[in-house]
């Protein structure tokens, strides 16, 4: 669905991932892969739930968790906009870090039980 400024996602109502989580990790790939350039500004939160036939909280959610995460910022009554300066490591890192929650919740793992493995392929990693 088109959610204007370019921005182009889906949301599958019958998906086991929240529609929030699936907001959020779309619009995090099309900024990881630069189809969402820097500086782009994204629908308001309104526009964009009514859009995509979402709760306004749903869009709200997914945009405070992609701020938190650098990859969006908002600049008060003139919008929310995509971040300059972010880092393609942790871009990366977003991207699999969505696939990997996406994938546990497909799977049904339960959140702590995929941190513990999150954690613990960490430590195994970590030098010396």
């Amino acid at each position: 669905m088109n959610g204007g400024a370019g921005v182009r996602i889906s949301v599958d109502q019958g998906s086991a991932v929240p529609p929030y989580e699936q907001v959020r990790g779309q619009l995090a790939e099309l900024i990881g892969t630069g189809r969402l350039a820097v500086g782009t500004r994204l629908p308001t939160v309104r526009q964009f739930a009514a859009d995509l036939g979402l709760a306004a909280n749903t869009v709200a959610r997914a945009y405070r968790e992609l701020e938190a995460a650098g990859l969006l910022e908002t600049r008060g009554r003139h919008g929310t906009f995509v971040a300059p300066g972010r880092d393609d490591a942790v871009d990366r890192l977003q991207r699999a870090a969505a696939d990997y929650a996406a994938e546990a919740a497909r799977l049904g793992v339960p959140p702590s039980a995929a941190l513990a493995l999150v954690r613990a392929a960490l430590d195994a990693a970590r030098p010396g």
